[in-house]
């Protein structure tokens, strides 16, 4: 391992919002997924995921606030990833947004007022309002990959994705 005065990136949080669905209408439900990836499969399936019900197995990626209908103030959804504190055995983290599809087929361009943002401490890393991917499903927002000095670096990474959920996890990492 060599020695950097540079930090990379540490500690992030992602937080998504949407706009509920007009009164009478099946509510939106966005979703945070977060996907690990190991040196031996970087961009094969995912080591594990992390997303509603669930928090990443040594506590570093947690779902702290999950919505299923975009209700209320601020963020509906909010996810930290403490990348300083993730096992060596991980070298890629890829983060996404899916849209659940129970109701029928949603696409970002369907739901209003979405966004993203990738924050570390304050400083934005990223935001997107998913204009870019308005006919998509799912799409990919940031990937983060561990350099050779053993620290993160951050790419924004916007794709979309025409796919359900459980398809959406399958493909994210793919490069």
């Amino acid at each position: 391992m060599s020695s950097s005065l540079n930090r990379g990136v540490e500690k992030v949080e992602v937080t998504l919002k949407w706009d509920p669905s007009p009164l009478g209408r099946p509510p939106h439900d966005l979703d945070i997924v977060a996907a690990t990836y190991t040196a031996d499969t970087p961009s094969d399936r995912p080591a594990y995921l992390v997303h509603f019900d669930s928090r990443s197995p040594d506590g570093t990626i947690i779902l702290e606030r999950e919505s299923r209908t975009g209700q209320g103030f601020g963020s509906d959804e909010v996810m930290t990833l403490e990348l300083d504190r993730l096992s060596s055995d991980y070298v890629r983290v890829v983060v996404g947004v899916v849209i659940q599809q129970r109701e029928g087929r949603r696409t970002f361009g369907d739901i209003s007022g979405s966004s993203v943002r990738v924050l570390e401490g304050l400083a934005e890393l990223t935001t997107s309002d998913f204009t870019e991917v308005a006919a998509a499903t799912a799409a990919t927002i940031a990937e983060f990959s561990r350099n050779e000095s053993e620290t993160w670096d951050f790419r924004p990474s916007v794709r979309g994705f025409d796919a359900d959920p459980q398809e959406f996890t399958e493909q994210m990492g793919a490069v």
